[in-house]
């Protein structure tokens, strides 16, 4: 089993727990690492045949703007759920980071695993 990765994607939305942050959108950076066999796009030349990154980037852009949470834990799990649901994703890891949130820190974010890793690729250490 092969990986997409999508890194640093950067999309804006209304994010927080503060009456400031509802009223103001921020940005999200975004790391994706998305399970998926690439053998049969690869042999073909076909896109149909593997996981179309620039069309999962428009789909999260378009989740960031149609929803507004108070976490990133919200936007994260909910996010996650709707690509697999919308996606042939089995399994994905995603991390969600939210620049300037804290001063004395560059980011602030969560990492989650979602789904059921092909048995193919297990690795203890993932």
């Amino acid at each position: 089993m092969d990986r997409i990765l999508i890194e640093a994607l950067t999309v804006d939305t209304v994010i927080g727990v503060y009456d400031w942050e509802r009223t103001i959108t921020q940005s999200l950076s975004l790391d994706l690492s998305l399970a998926t066999d690439i053998r049969p796009a690869a042999a073909t030349d076909d896109l149909r045949l593997t996981l179309d990154y620039a069309a999962i980037c428009q789909r999260i852009q378009q989740f960031a703007d149609e929803h507004q949470f108070a976490l990133v834990e919200t936007f994260a799990e909910r996010l996650a759920a709707c690509l697999q649901h919308e996606f042939p994703i089995s399994w994905l890891r995603m991390t969600v980071r939210k620049p300037g949130a804290v001063p004395q820190a560059a980011s602030v974010g969560l990492e989650i695993t979602r789904g059921t890793l092909p048995e193919a690729t297990k690795d203890p250490n993932l």
